[in-house]
């Protein structure tokens, strides 16, 4: 949006319509390779969003763009931050932060993105995160101020880089010929204070640019360094064991509820079965920093007219260290008179003991709700109750306290490239780019304890999906980690240590050219190769413990939660729990584990070594026929994938090497790492046993896939200002990687035949044939009103689980030592569809005020019939802003709907394809489903000089509950809260 109040020639003015003459002369077509940036240099919010309304209006393809000018305008700190602010793009947030973009209803791993036209490798700060090697980028460590400008592709044309399913996005850093002046510096200093933890902390950005006086000769250096402390707030129904999430009573096995303890309800026990109900009450609380630094740096040399070379460097890293404490109960397990302080409810596992007799929590004070699922089924949802246990019990196992800190999360990114552009005539133009990238994602240490509680009931009752339940527990004792005489309070059950690295990288090159034609509607083609090794690399560690006898730390160092903890999420829940502070933890830790070696404290079975080789040639003509535009182009693709199986064998079979003995080499298997403890009990003082436990050996696998990717883009402009597109494709989506490369687990044979789970070897790339129409009416200066419509047809969408698919592999039974084949129990593919339509609209208004607004609708249907993981149905954004020569404002909301949550990489047997049965009624199983969110920001400048600018942003406004629930919104899941965030910057501009 950009508002002008009169038809006055003003710089700006001026400025666009130069703009819009030299955009008129080039080619309607937007090339990632080929575009360059305008010399023309505009500012102010006005004057940047008509840029990008330019940008759109010329391109063959539906796009949209987002320019630095923009960036800079709003009230963002990183690029996901900005991207969310387009028709079709949702983001996840974590933290109060943006950070993975998906684009038009799918999950963040379909959508490309790259850098400079490149793929970029980024790592992940969270260990979950690091451990489920998904593709999607995780944009956390992408600073908006290194961007020059973002070009979001909609539709696919044959001269992008495939693997973008749903849709591409091309980042592009600033050129140092490209600048106005010969000189330039930019500084800014600030402050960020974070209202839930409280705590204000530094910011500082600084560039400058330089080029010689004729123009051949530039450089571009930038350094930032920001740091922001991070905190939230959860209740949720997580837990240990069966206790975590949603089940359904049954009298059968919850013998405490019948009719005698119902009696005053109105209720008999049978009137209970199958009713569903939260298996634990909990709350989360944890702390963290985002201290994220880095730098970038391009230098660019033009050697003669024909022949111009350049290189780029970035390099972000950001330290994430974080404190989790989880409070749980175990409300499931009261119920079936279990006492695993884990939450285990086999037969096996420990009961109830109250004076010599096993006892059943019953049910009392039950408020029962009816609900409708999202597959239309009709259920009861237990929405209030007492779980106690009855009068005169001595206290039992009613939960668990823990508290993890994760020591040295870190993740990185960084890319350099080098390339060279060669025009030998007027008619032929050559590009050059190799490049390489690497990500790493990080956690030195994950390491807490885990206690028991002992009580005699928990309470709760159940609100809104966005507040926090009310809970309270009995009988409990005081909130202190020690176990009292009568058997209430708390007991150490466990103390665990473990630690993961993940390293993506790839090495491409890429050669592109694209020769002037001329020929009455041929305008010109492009034509061009690209090679890219891609490697992925997860690596977990696990230190051994010293002793098997537990020992907790010093009870007198434990501390209370914060009195406003859970105040954003307006709930009334028990929060006078208890944890030690994060260094009382390190401290404990370090005395009961000790690193043996490297290679013996090593976890094969969760590891991935993959290769993947990209090989792709590509040939777009290009068309103008004055009122008609666009393209229509081939793009040959080929993927090579190498994996290393983690492949389990008995250690009976393969023994393990002692650390300092010799290594023997397994007679059975030579290739086993009998060297890695794999979980392997080394305790002090005590004799090592080489035949416990299990030893891992990898199974190479190849595969190889084609893909033939056939692409059209068409411009027409039938009356001046209202242009028609219609962009039809296939692309290509490849499997994120531990689809391929997770180990195998769970042999089991029996007279039906031999399974395992793991991955699937006949797994193959998604595709999409995709259609895109729009009508885009730019009936104004600066004014655009735009109406998409969008169609995939997608095969081979993967619905992970432990389904048998035909696929076989050549295993040695752990029992028997003979070697059988293995049918896999492992991920499907099926087909999906996603149809929508989004609806864009800017407006400038008078006396320099504005709006921006879009909204988009994306339908997903999969074969099985279950929700689309990460597709939300609605999104929508509006934007008004304020603007003159003094000051400028711009207050910004953003609306996503709700949808499936998932890791952005589910293991191949994460089950997203089982059958529950309740009730009699077999349906799928419940996912979990994020709610809709609302969210408000604010950015403001004031120009003091023409040099010196103060500004202020305001993020997470409204401090939004971001609540997530299961079959439906009275079945409530998580709710959390991260607060505000305020900074206030001085910036100078020379």
């Amino acid at each position: 949006m950009r508002a002008s109040p009169s038809r006055a020639i003003t710089p700006v003015a001026l400025a666009a319509a130069l703009f819009t003459l030299q955009a008129a002369a080039q080619q309607a077509t937007v090339d990632p390779k080929k575009a360059e940036l305008d010399k023309v240099v505009v500012t102010g919010i006005r004057a940047t969003l008509e840029r990008s309304l330019l940008d759109k209006r010329q391109a063959g393809a539906n796009v949209d763009v987002i320019t630095a000018l923009e960036v800079g305008k709003m009230p963002d700190k990183n690029l996901a931050d900005s991207l969310q602010r387009v028709p079709g793009v949702a983001v996840r947030t974590d933290y109060d932060e943006a950070e993975k973009v998906s684009m038009r209803g799918t999950n963040p791993d379909m959508s490309l993105i790259l850098f400079n036209g490149h793929t970029v490798s980024g790592g992940d700060w969270y260990i979950s995160d690091q451990l489920s090697s998904s593709r999607s980028t995780s944009l956390s460590l992408m600073p908006s101020s290194v961007l020059n400008r973002a070009t979001v592709y909609k539709t696919s044309q044959a001269n992008i880089a495939d693997g973008g399913l749903a849709g591409t996005i091309n980042v592009t850093t600033r050129k140092p010929l490209e600048q106005r002046q010969a000189f330039g510096a930019f500084a800014s200093v600030g402050l960020v204070h974070a209202t839930l933890p409280d705590k204000t902390s530094p910011q500082l950005n600084a560039s400058f640019n330089w080029k010689n006086a004729d123009n051949s000769l530039g450089v571009i250096a930038q350094v930032f360094k920001e740091k922001r402390y991070v905190r939230r707030d959860s209740a949720s129904r997580f837990a240990y064991g069966t206790s975590s999430g949603w089940d359904v009573i049954n009298t059968s096995t919850m013998l405490g509820i019948t009719d005698a303890s119902l009696a005053g309800t109105g209720l008999k026990a049978a009137d209970l079965n199958g009713v569903r109900m939260p298996g634990s009450m909990s709350t989360e609380f944890v702390e963290g920093v985002r201290d994220r630094e880095g730098t970038m740096m391009a230098v660019q040399l033009r050697v003669n007219p024909t022949l111009e070379v350049g290189a780029t460097g970035f390099y972000s890293r950001m330290n994430s260290n974080n404190y989790g404490r989880l409070y749980s109960g175990a409300m499931y397990s009261m119920l079936l008179g279990k006492a695993e302080p884990f939450g285990a409810t086999t037969a096996a596992a420990a009961n109830t003991n109250s004076n010599g007799q096993r006892v059943y929590a019953q049910i009392k004070n039950p408020v029962i709700a009816e609900e409708t699922t999202i597959y239309g089924h009709t259920l009861k949802v237990l929405r209030a109750a007492d779980i106690v246990f009855p009068n005169g019990t001595t206290p039992q196992y009613i939960g668990n306290n823990e508290g993890f800190v994760r020591d040295g999360a870190s993740a990185s990114s960084g890319f350099f490239d080098l390339d060279a552009t060669w025009r030998p005539n007027d008619k032929l133009q050559v590009k050059a780019l190799l490049s390489t990238t690497k990500g790493i994602g990080r956690t030195n240490l994950d390491q807490g304890i885990t206690y028991a509680r002992y009580g005699t009931g928990v309470s709760y009752q159940l609100r809104d999906v966005d507040q926090a339940p009310f809970m309270q527990y009995f009988g409990a004792g005081a909130n202190v980690p020690v176990l009292n005489a009568d058997g209430s309070g708390y007991r150490l059950i466990s103390r665990g240590a473990s630690s993961a690295k993940t390293v993506d990288g790839e090495t491409s090159v890429a050669l592109d050219a694209s020769y002037q034609q001329d020929a009455g509607p041929l305008q010109s083609v492009d034509f061009g190769a690209r090679r890219a090794d891609h490697r992925r690399n997860l690596w977990r560690w696990a230190p051994s413990l010293r002793t098997t006898t537990l020992t907790g730390p010093d009870p007198s160092q434990a501390v209370g939660f914060p009195a406003d903890f859970g105040s954003g999420l307006g709930g009334n829940f028990d929060n006078t729990g208890f944890y030690y502070p994060r260094q009382a933890v390190i401290n404990y830790i370090g005395t009961q584990f000790r690193n043996v070696s490297p290679e013996f404290d090593r976890r094969v079975a969760g590891e991935i070594e993959m290769k993947e080789r990209q090989t792709a040639f590509y040939v777009q003509q290009n068309l103008d026929a004055g009122r008609w535009s666009g393209n229509v182009g081939l793009r040959l693709v080929r993927t090579e994938v190498d994996a290393m199986i983690a492949t389990p064998v008995a250690a009976s079979i393969c023994n393990k090497i002692e650390p300092g003995k010799p290594v023997v080499p397994c007679a059975r298997f030579p290739t086993a790492i009998n060297t890695a403890g794999d979980g392997t009990s080394y305790l002090e003082n005590v004799a090592f046993n080489p035949a416990q436990g299990t030893t891992y050996y990898k199974v190479p696998t190849q595969r190889q896939f084609d893909h033939v990717l056939p692409s059209m883009n068409l411009r027409w402009e039938p009356i001046e200002d209202l242009i028609v597109r219609l962009g039809i494709s296939k692309t290509v989506g490849r499997q994120n990687y531990n689809l391929y490369g997770a180990g195998f687990t769970g042999q089991t044979c029996n007279a039906q035949g031999c399974t395992v789970n793991g991955p699937n070897p006949g797994l193959t790339p998604m595709t999409a044939h995709n259609t895109d129409v729009s009508v885009a009416w730019f009936y104004a200066k600066r004014s655009l009103l735009q109406l998409s419509f969008f169609d995939s047809l997608l095969r081979g969408y993967a619905k992970t689980g432990t389904v048998r698919q035909g696929e076989t592999i050549q295993l040695t039974d752990p029992t028997t030592q003979q070697v059988n084949t293995y049918f896999i129990n492992t991920s499907s593919q099926q087909r999906a569809r996603i149809q929508g339509w989004e609806l864009g609209w800017e407006q400038p208004l008078w006396g320099g005020f504005g709006f921006t607004a879009n909204a988009s609708l994306a339908d997903t249907a999969v074969e099985d019939g279950r929700p689309m993981a990460g597709a939300s149905r609605k999104a929508a954004n509006l934007g008004v802003y304020f603007e003159n020569d003094l000051f400028s404002v711009r207050v910004l909301g953003n609306y996503r709907g709700d949808y499936v949550m998932s890791t952005t990489a589910p293991a191949p047997t994460a089950n997203s394809q089982g059958l529950s049965v309740i009730n009699g009624v077999s349906m799928p199983t419940a996912p979990t489903i994020q709610a809709p969110v609302t969210n408000v920001a604010l950015h403001a400048n004031w120009n003091i000089t023409k040099a010196l600018q103060l500004s202020f942003s305001g993020t997470n406004l409204t401090n939004p509950a971001r609540a997530q629930y299961r079959y439906s919104e009275l079945e409530p899941q998580k709710v959390d809260s991260s607060g505000r965030q305020y900074y206030l910057e001085l910036r100078y501009k020379h």
